[in-house]
């Protein structure tokens, strides 16, 4: 990427996010939100085929996380595909398709409606084990 390219890129950026202001403030002086989406900004700058994101919108406020997850609906619009690490199932809907994780390995690649309809109980409580009394019962299901 050339320095033109990368300068024309980077101002567009900052006025994409709204940073004008901060455009010569450290990054950590910035809110978490603003973190987020910067960092996820710059991990695209280069338009990779591929992304992971751990947990994106962990901490940040309702607002922003909309945000957050428009800006991921853009980059796929634009090719790349984004992979989301959620525990959060309201965030996996946002998805196109959801691939729950049970000791490391996938037990599930589904669309979300279908997940939501056809998983039966057991199936979902692997997705959202909070307990030791709900990983009690999936490890001894009736």
């Amino acid at each position: 990427m050339s320095r033109k390219e990368i300068k024309t890129r980077s101002a567009h950026l900052i006025t994409k996010l709204g940073l004008q202001a901060e455009a010569n403030k450290l990054v950590g002086s910035l809110p978490l939100g603003w973190k987020q989406k910067l960092a996820f900004s710059v991990a695209i700058f280069h338009r990779p085929e591929i992304v992971f994101l751990d947990e994106p919108t962990g901490g940040v406020d309702p607002i922003t996380r909309r945000q957050f997850w428009d800006m991921i609906y853009e980059a796929s619009a634009q090719g790349i595909t984004v992979f989301v690490l959620t525990h959060y199932m309201d965030e996996a809907e946002y998805c196109n398709r959801i691939s729950i994780m049970v000791d490391g390995k996938s037990s599930s690649l589904r669309y979300p409606h279908h997940l939501k309809n056809n998983t039966t109980p057991i199936q979902w409580t692997k997705f959202s084990i909070s307990s030791p009394a709900m990983q009690n019962a999936m490890n001894n299901p009736v």
